[in-house]
């Protein structure tokens, strides 16, 4: 039997239709053809299989404690996840009866991994071919089908995806299990996570808010003047232009080139005012603007929360129905922005389907040239999927809800557009010289909407009124100042995240980092986590309670904070990401060993849990006014129990002690930072006997010491 194993069904229902018939559907399976020459199609929905958790290695792990720490698995172990399970048991069966397999994984690192690590799971001795299909129509599947390769010849590609899988384990369970451990030890509660992608999200909106929380506003001055032509036969339209710093201004100039000195400012306005200049520069144009290209995942998902104040998770969600349940989208966790060429002659299919479900965008459909080829159709630039574009299906199955309505209209724009016109803009410029000084006036209008009539907008309050148009003059005419004038301004701090401006911050990470080398190896990848985990990653931050919302804008708790600023930086930034980018990268060109990334990567964990990180709260507090445990001085944190709420061990169930809530500071010390017993070191406890207060060891009665007591403190010599 030969088995096409496809990464999900919409391919495999893909490959299935490319293949002889008779077809006859099983659960889980598709067979194709007859008697020796048929074919059995299968697939996985996503991983099958995901790495074992800790407890699988060693029973002891189960539990959290730092003596455990670093946990190094070997050797590695996959189990398979539940709400897969049945599908997994389906493919066993069918690779066991096997003869050829072709895997038909999205031709992407993942892609690769995710059957292959089934057939190894599985195990078998057949051979394995390797077909890469990007897109679904039927003449490119057939084509593909045709080119089959040796999957041995992709075993690099499996080498760095399995390297990132195992990378990503160690590197946020040992890290999520060392610091959640530390801060409990300091009477904190929850799970402090950290991981690759997270952690670098949370630092992003933790500068942000830090910024904005720190921003001092400082005033600075725009200096503009009001012009004239001189000419009588010139165009003798007014214009406003405004000065251009110069460089001899620079020690007066914020790093935006913003003017700080009144007393300058005046001064400039002074000299030019009523004063004669000259055009040095004129430039008029008509510049035409081609439309965008279709939509990937990120940009649905940034458009969408700026246009409809969606949430990262609720455009995925809603997407996932379009495509799922509705079948009116293509696969919509794609990263890419083109069509395959062979999508092209589709196009009045998909438009009337356009039609049909969104009726209110039949209107722009007499403005469209459907012989026009935007550069959105490219082979080349098609990797494991392609964009987000509407099907030929021409009904919803059941009537769509407001948000999968949005998206599905949102989708469409960007596709008819692809069919408008260019849009045209009225560029202008101005530049005057007056004296020594240099001032520009600019220009720009709408002249033919063409594709823009597509576009959805906000409605934005403008308080700055539209420009008029600037008068046409030629370079050398002569020009007057009638007037120039100071204006006061203040600096503003950046905004919070938003749901849009978070994902395009980590979709266009590399702006963020500071090493120029750092930064184009992020340029070169998808960013900060992939098109299909960005959504999950921000729910998890909300999840773990490091981000809250504040009406649209998305805010650091003052756990998150705690947390980036007891890490270090290469934890809380994300350069991390690049760096091992180009090492995967390295690793599928044959160029690095994925062994030793792993094994450096352990060094680096086993360097930071031998480091402590600095405490949650400031030494002054948590010394002075936390509590701490009478019989073993470690913090205690408030519980509820079933008389009301008390103060206990956070080391319980090791220390079971205890203390009631009191509305004075503790007599027995235990609000002071822990001396250390002078014998054992373990911490003294104050205690009350009939001839008053002293110290105790907390090893009683494994170390009797005893310590005078010094005004609540204990004295530095021991009791005789």
């Amino acid at each position: 039997m030969h088995l096409y194993i496809a990464e999900k069904p919409s391919l495999a229902r893909a490959i299935a239709a490319a293949l002889p018939g008779p077809h006859q559907k099983g659960q889980g399976w598709i067979r194709c053809g007859q008697g020796k020459d048929a074919a059995t199609v299968s697939w996985c929905i996503g991983h099958l299989l995901e790495p074992a958790e800790p407890a699988r290695y060693n029973p002891a792990w189960k539990k959290w404690r730092l003596e455990d720490l670093p946990m190094i698995p070997e050797p590695w172990q996959l189990s398979p996840k539940d709400s897969v399970r049945q599908q997994l048991k389906v493919l066993e069966s069918l690779i066991r009866q096997a003869d050829t397999i072709t895997h038909a994984g999205d031709p992407d690192r993942e892609g690769q991994l995710l059957v292959d690590e089934v057939l190894r799971y599985v195990g078998t001795e057949a051979p394995v071919q390797r077909i890469l299909i990007n897109d679904l129509t039927p003449n490119a599947v057939a084509r593909a089908i045709q080119a089959p390769k040796d999957n041995r010849e992709f075993r690099r590609l499996s080498h760095s995806a399995l390297a990132r899988q195992r990378a990503d384990w160690l590197y946020g369970i040992n890290l999520t299990r060392f610091y959640t451990l530390t801060y409990q030890q300091q009477g904190e509660q929850g799970v402090y996570s950290v991981g690759r992608v997270q952690t670098p999200v949370l630092g992003l909106v933790v500068e942000r808010d830090n910024t904005i929380e720190d921003f001092e506003p400082k005033p600075w001055f725009r200096l503009e003047g009001e012009f004239r032509a001189r000419e009588e036969d010139a165009d003798q339209r007014p214009f406003t232009a405004r000065w251009l710093p110069d460089e001899q201004f620079q020690d007066h100039l914020d790093e935006e080139n913003r003017l700080l000195s009144r007393e300058i400012a005046d001064q400039i306005a002074a000299d030019v005012n009523g004063r004669p200049g000259t055009i040095v520069e004129s430039r008029f144009r008509d510049r035409p603007e081609a439309p965008p290209l279709p939509l990937s995942l990120s940009a649905l998902q940034i458009e969408a929360g700026r246009l409809f104040r969606m949430g990262a998770k609720d455009v995925l969600d809603t997407a996932q129905n379009l495509y799922e349940r509705h079948q009116l989208i293509t696969y919509p966790r794609s990263d890419c922005r083109y069509l395959p060429e062979g999508h092209y002659n589709q196009r009045e299919q998909v438009i009337r389907a356009i039609g049909r479900v969104a009726p209110e965008l039949e209107t722009q459909f007499g403005e469209l040239d459907t012989s026009r080829r935007s550069s959105a159709w490219d082979d080349k630039q098609v990797d494991a999927h392609h964009a987000i574009i509407p099907t030929v299906r021409p009904s919803a199955n059941g009537k769509l809800t407001a948000a999968e309505q949005k998206i599905y209209g949102l989708i469409s724009r960007y596709y008819l557009m692809q069919f408008a016109a260019d849009a045209v803009h009225r560029e202008g410029k101005l530049t005057v010289k007056v004296l020594e000084h240099k001032f520009r006036a600019t220009e720009t209008a709408i002249l033919t909407p063409g594709w823009k009539a597509l576009e959805l907008r906000l409605r934005e309050n403008n308080s700055e009124p539209e420009k008029p148009p600037l008068p046409r003059l030629e370079r050398n005419e002569p020009v007057l100042c009638t007037n120039a004038g100071v204006k006061e301004k203040k600096t503003q701090p950046p905004q919070h995240f938003t749901d849009a401006t978070l994902l395009s911050a980590m979709t266009n990470i590399a702006r963020f980092v500071a090493d120029p080398e750092l930064r184009k190896t992020l340029r070169e990848t998808d960013g900060l986590g992939t098109e299909a985990t960005r959504a999950a990653i921000i729910d998890t931050l909300f999840k773990r309670d490091y981000l809250f919302r504040e009406k649209r804008y998305i805010k650091a708790t003052d756990k998150g904070k705690a947390l980036i600023a007891a890490l270090p930086d290469s934890i809380r930034t994300p350069d991390r990401t690049a760096v091992w980018e180009a090492t995967l990268e390295g690793i599928r060109r044959g160029e690095d060993d994925p062994r030793q990334f792993l094994a450096s990567l352990k060094e680096e964990i086993t360097g930071f849990i031998n480091r402590r990180p600095k405490p949650a709260n400031d030494d002054s507090v948590a010394g002075n006014e936390a509590i701490h445990c009478p019989k073993c001085r470690a913090p205690m944190v408030e519980r509820d129990g079933k008389f009301g709420r008390f103060y206990a061990c956070t080391r319980y169930p090791d220390c079971k002690g205890t203390r009631p809530l009191e509305d004075s500071q503790p007599k027995d010390g235990t609000s002071q930072k822990p001396v250390p017993c002078p014998h054992c070191f373990s911490p003294l406890v104050r205690r009350h006997s009939k001839k008053g207060w002293f110290w105790g060891c907390s090893n009683f009665p494994g170390c009797r010491q005893t310590v005078d007591d010094d005004n609540g403190k204990p004295a530095l010599t021991s009791r005789k």
